[in-house]
Parts: C-alpha cells; sequence; structure tokens
C-alpha cells in the first residue's frame, strides 16, 4: 500500500502526458493515498547563458509553469480531486529533481512517463531510467 504517489509529469511537452497522470490518481485513489504531482523547469545555470534571458525569466517561466501544471491537473482529474494534490514545480535536471521530491515528501511510489526508448536513450538514459535506477522506492513506469 502506498500512503504518498509522486507523479513526475511533462509540461514542456505540447500536450502533458495526460495518461501518467490518470495512472497516478488511480494508484493514489486505490490506497488512499496522497498525490503530488511535479514537473521540472531546466536550469538555466551559470556563466554566459543566463545573460541571454531577461533577469527574471527563471521566475517567469517557473510561474507560467506552476499555473499550467494547476490547470493540468484540475482539467484531468477535476476540481475535487485537484484540491487535494500537491503541486511542485523544481528546477533542475529532471531525475535528480523528482528523486529529491518523493525523498523529501515520504513518497513510496514514484509514476513517471517513458516514450519509446531510441538508439540514443540506450547509451545516456532517459529521466524515467535514470529514476528507475536510483530510486530507492517503487517506480511505476508509464509507456507513451
Amino acid at each position: 500500500m502506498s500512503n504518498c504517489i509522486l507523479c513526475a509529469v511533462d509540461m514542456s511537452q505540447h500536450e502533458p502526458e495526460t495518461e501518467v497522470l490518470k495512472v497516478a490518481a488511480k494508484l493514489a485513489a486505490l490506497d488512499g493515498a496522497q498525490l503530488d504531482v511535479i514537473t521540472v523547469v531546466p536550469s538555466f545555470g551559470a556563466g554566459e547563458v543566463p545573460d541571454f534571458f531577461p533577469k527574471d525569466y527563471h521566475h517567469k517561466a517557473v510561474e507560467k509553469t506552476a499555473k499550467r501544471l494547476k490547470g493540468f491537473v484540475r482539467k484531468v482529474l477535476g476540481d475535487e480531486v485537484d484540491a487535494g494534490v500537491r503541486h511542485e514545480v523544481a528546477t533542475g535536471k529532471v531525475y535528480q529533481e523528482v528523486l529529491h521530491a518523493a525523498e523529501v515528501a515520504g513518497s513510496d511510489l514514484i509514476v513517471i512517463g517513458s516514450h519509446r526508448p531510441s538508439a540514443r536513450d540506450y547509451l545516456l538514459g532517459t529521466n524515467a531510467a535514470k529514476v528507475v535506477r536510483h530510486a530507492s522506492v517503487s517506480v511505476y513506469v508509464v509507456r507513451s
């Protein structure tokens, strides 16, 4: 049984991962578990890269992503379920932020999506593969 489920979705896609969220919500409902939904905004890092963007670009990107995430969850799961969901927007590398959020929240299951692997993914590893490899809890991978 799960007490806390972390669902990782990619809000950078034109169509976010609806099926991943539905599966996570179903698993949370079955166990009466807390559902947390996370998405990760890339960090623009140090050095010269941030100089190409306006000073408040990152802050605005996080705000916009948080608004999109909340709207997405509400649209897919409805207002009643959404009211109990904890929404999180993190900054950094996807797999690291997902693992960190799971640890901080005490999640005992991570639900994440994975696209069909390509040859490049087998050599470098996808975010889902890295989460599976490094997670200290069970990971449910939803294939799309």
